[in-house]
């Protein structure tokens, strides 16, 4: 098979709990020549700019969009992952291994402010973002953004309460609460949550504002220009109007003058409100396949009480496959998050065999299920994950055939490609005790052919009959998925 041809499979590379200083953009660059041979065609990484939290800052506390790890602010040099530097050279080295590179970019606020403004607002309810439950009166707010150490190199904007909605916090009465600025307002094309949810935290980024769009514009050339990424993950995009980011996109790509692949990360388990801003955005940009992800959770907490049936009901990928970016796990998911909702270890090997050995959507695996989870003893899944990867590669190809017909036990079939794209394969998984089969078609051609689990699960090989059909078989709580023996010396 052509390199180009491959199934494309993404990366998260990072995790919540990594600790500070965790050295993660070096690492990554010894980590690229593996993870290429693995199956990886493109990396998410987290934001690599300075964050309030400086180097304990896992990137989301937006300080300095211009600090990538040169400059010392928020106590630090680095950022949690390392220097500008170190992050320059890790895409380098991804990019001269054929990996794009994803950056995880936060435009709704900002957070470490360097400075307060005396601003008049309304304290507004946090359950309906509509309604003031207080007089308009003066507060004191963390608005002002001077980037003092940094001596305007790169940018010389300034924030300022202008540039924002509202804020969380009332220095001057030392109050928490959501407060909207006088002659302000939440944007209208945002998800219904709360009432309005434009507000998630810290400074929230007014996108009416002309010069925050320009500035964003602005910055988004910058950091193109200066790491030669190849896409964006945008974050928390429920929260900002939906047209932004497409007027956005255009405006840095005409400027840089390449096409840049776009993935947001809209968390709600409504798949009409992912479509929605899938739409919005004239199909431009992917979205993270939510409903799935809490599909999968659910039937890891519900063990064999769980409809197998319905584990793609409502998702994303089953209405919209070419736009929806499938996961099992992220950073957000992880115990102790405030959206935790962490999938079970015995029932990862089958999600990630419900994401990784389908042809539909594309599929992201996350750091945390490849390489364990230290701060709670997760060993992760690695060689597992790695073995699926490699059937990705090889054998997820052709005509897709479903069988999602028992609650207990379901399966499907990739004929493969008779050109020579790449083979077939049949995968069965089930959630119930006791060994399984599953009739189910992979092709004439394959008439007689003896076919073995290369998961290994299943010791005995089978044979596809004269008609293409083959009595695939699995254990209990377990995934085999069935290949041409012939095809595994090929």
């Amino acid at each position: 098979m052509e390199e180009n041809n491959l199934n494309k499979t993404m990366m998260q590379y990072f995790e919540w709990y990594l600790p500070k200083n965790c050295d993660l953009w070096n690492k990554l660059s010894k980590e690229a020549v593996s993870i290429a041979s693995a199956g990886i065609t493109s990396v998410w990484l987290p934001p690599a700019y300075k964050g309030a939290g400086g180097n304990q800052d896992t990137g989301y506390g937006v300080y300095d969009m211009y600090d990538l790890g040169e400059f010392l602010q928020k106590g630090s040099i680095g950022t949690k992952y390392g220097t500008r530097e170190e992050y320059l050279n890790a895409i380098k080295i991804l990019r001269a291994n054929n990996i794009e590179v994803i950056a995880d970019i936060v435009l709704n606020h900002k957070m470490g402010a360097d400075s307060t403004e005396k601003v008049f607002a309304y304290k507004m309810d946090s359950k309906n973002r509509n309604n003031r439950v207080g007089k308009l009166r003066e507060i004191e707010a963390y608005t002002k953004f001077d980037f003092s150490e940094r001596y305007n190199k790169y940018s010389s904007f300034k924030w300022d309460s202008s540039h924002f909605d509202g804020v969380d916090y009332d220095a001057k009465n030392k109050q928490t609460g959501i407060f909207l600025f006088y002659g302000k307002s939440w944007d209208k094309d945002v998800d219904l949550e709360n009432g309005n949810y434009d507000y998630l935290m810290g400074a929230d980024v007014d996108f009416n504002n002309v010069e925050v769009i320009e500035e964003f514009i602005n910055w988004g050339v910058w950091y193109v220009n200066t790491t030669n990424i190849d896409g964006f993950r945008l974050d928390a995009v429920k929260h900002i109007r939906a047209e932004f980011f497409k007027e956005w996109l255009e405006k840095v790509e005409e400027r840089v003058g390449k096409n840049l692949y776009c993935v947001g990360e809209y968390w709600s388990t409504y798949r009409d409100a992912l479509e929605y801003f899938i739409n919005k955005n004239d199909e431009r940009i992917q979205v993270f396949d939510v409903p799935l992800h809490y599909n999968l959770y659910e039937a890891s907490k519900q063990h064999e009480k769980y409809d197998l049936k319905n584990i793609f009901k409502g998702t994303l990928v089953q209405s919209m496959p070419k736009m929806a970016v499938t996961f099992v796990d992220n950073h957000d998911s992880e115990i102790g998050q405030s959206l935790e909702s962490f999938v079970e270890d015995w029932f990862k090997p089958l999600a990630y065999a419900l994401i990784l050995l389908r042809n539909q959507g594309l599929p992201c695996v996350f750091y945390g299920d490849y390489y364990g989870i230290e701060k709670y003893n997760f060993k992760g899944f690695k060689l597992l994950i790695e073995r699926m990867l490699s059937i990705r590669r090889k054998y997820v190809y052709g005509t897709q055939n479903d069988y999602f017909n028992d609650r207990g036990l379901i399966g499907w079939t990739l004929e493969g490609d008779p050109y020579g794209k790449g083979y077939g394969c049949a995968v069965v998984l089930s959630n119930k005790p006791g060994i399984h089969t599953k009739k189910m078609f992979i092709g004439e051609r394959y008439a007689h052919e003896k076919f073995v689990d290369i998961l290994g699960y299943m010791p005995k090989p089978i044979y596809i009959d004269a008609n293409g059909y083959g009595q695939f078989k699995c254990d209990g709580i377990s995934v085999s998925c069935w290949v041409r023996e012939e095809s595994i010396f090929d």
